[in-house]
């Protein structure tokens, strides 16, 4: 039976970089390897712009029916002066609500042909291959009481609150243990239980949920310590498990360690498996339309799709291949550009990821 899939152009240089994994998309498909159907819909600026809504009821009601959701990315100072209601962004977080995502996937995978592009040592991430897992519908972001205040004296205070339930906590861990179980086994819950009552309770779920799982080694780890150890020697970390504002901060640091944001994908899931896949970098509209935006984020994402929403594993590892070898033939977008190396423009790169696949 075909898969659907829901494609989200989005803003600035997204319509670009999408066109590319759809790309690989078809040829794949072309040749069997994968079963889907493409829709298209609009979101974020370009939906505003056309029905004055940055999130349409066609285009959620099109990804709620979806087996998974390929988004290119939204935004951009054109649409900053609105209303923050109507702003790009919103569209983004509507489509999270609207499907009930709440596990973000965030691999940090140093590719060995990129080393140089790391501000670290390559001998501090050589090799390095994390997964974080961020929890993203409960933690201060959502929690209530929330706002600001004026008091009797005049002077205003503002207000956050953090907060989890023991099912939010567990579910996450379950996801985490159930990644690490194909990966090294190995899992680090950060928390600050030390002094948050918040995560000392996310520590004792996290504990009690790996009791089911036998096989996962489970470590804690407080984020001050873990943000210095992901900067100090990566490489020790195979699975973090985190709440959303820890997972926010943590995933970006991880990222910059690779060198090239415009490698890295990422996945957001619901309960059921169906997941909105997107890379992390933003819109870029200051290159937007002038084909020289790196689609290999983009095409990763693709392969997480493929891997955690399609069952597809074996077409999602010549995905991963296919762009391994790209990098093996020293092609290169500008982001990514070295000396010896062949700069490329977006659909260059995608039309020799294509090629790759049958490598």
């Amino acid at each position: 039976m075909s898969k659907k899939i829901l494609v989200l152009a989005g803003d600035g240089i997204g319509p670009e970089i999408v066109a590319e994994a759809v790309k690989v998309l078809k040829a794949l498909h072309t040749e069997g390897a994968i079963d889907v159907t493409l829709e298209e819909a609009l979101v974020g600026g370009a939906a505003y712009d056309a029905y004055g809504d940055p999130l349409p009821e066609a285009t959620l009601t099109a990804a709620k029916a979806s087996d998974a959701v390929l988004l290119g990315a939204v935004g951009g100072p054109k649409w900053e002066p609105l209303h923050i209601s109507k702003r790009p962004e919103k569209g983004l977080l509507g489509l999270r609500a609207g499907l009930g995502l709440f596990a973000n996937l965030r691999p940090a995978v140093l590719y060995p042909q990129l080393a140089a592009a790391s501000t670290l040592k390559p001998e501090i991430v050589s090799g390095l291959d994390i997964m974080i897992v961020r929890e993203l519908t409960g933690d201060i972001y959502f929690g209530q009481p929330r706002g600001i205040e004026t008091l009797p004296s005049g002077e205003r205070r503002g207000i956050n609150t953090m907060v989890y339930t023991e099912s939010e906590v567990e579910r996450i861990c379950r996801v985490a243990f159930d990644i690490a179980m194909k990966r090294g086994k190995r899992v680090c819950s950060v928390d600050k239980a030390n002094v948050l009552e918040c995560t000392e309770m996310w520590r004792e779920v996290a504990i009690k949920t790996a009791a089911e799982y036998p096989d996962i080694q489970l470590s804690h780890m407080y984020v001050d310590n873990a943000a210095m150890q992901l900067v100090r020697a990566p490489k020790q970390f195979d699975v973090m498990v985190t709440g959303n504002i820890f997972g926010d901060i943590l995933s970006d640091c991880a990222a910059m360690l690779t060198g090239s944001i415009g490698m890295l994908p990422s996945a957001s899931l619901n309960e059921h498996g169906q997941g909105m896949y997107e890379p992390i970098h933003g819109s870029a509209p200051d290159i937007a339309g002038r084909g020289v935006a790196n689609p290999l984020a983009t095409i990763l994402s693709v392969s997480m799709m493929l891997r955690y929403s399609l069952n597809a594993p074996e077409a999602a590892a010549r995905i991963d291949a296919a762009v391994s070898n790209v990098l093996d033939q020293g092609l290169r977008t500008a982001d990514i550009m070295s000396e010896g190396m062949r700069q490329v423009g977006t659909a260059e790169m995608g039309d020799a990821v294509v090629a790759a696949l049958s490598v």
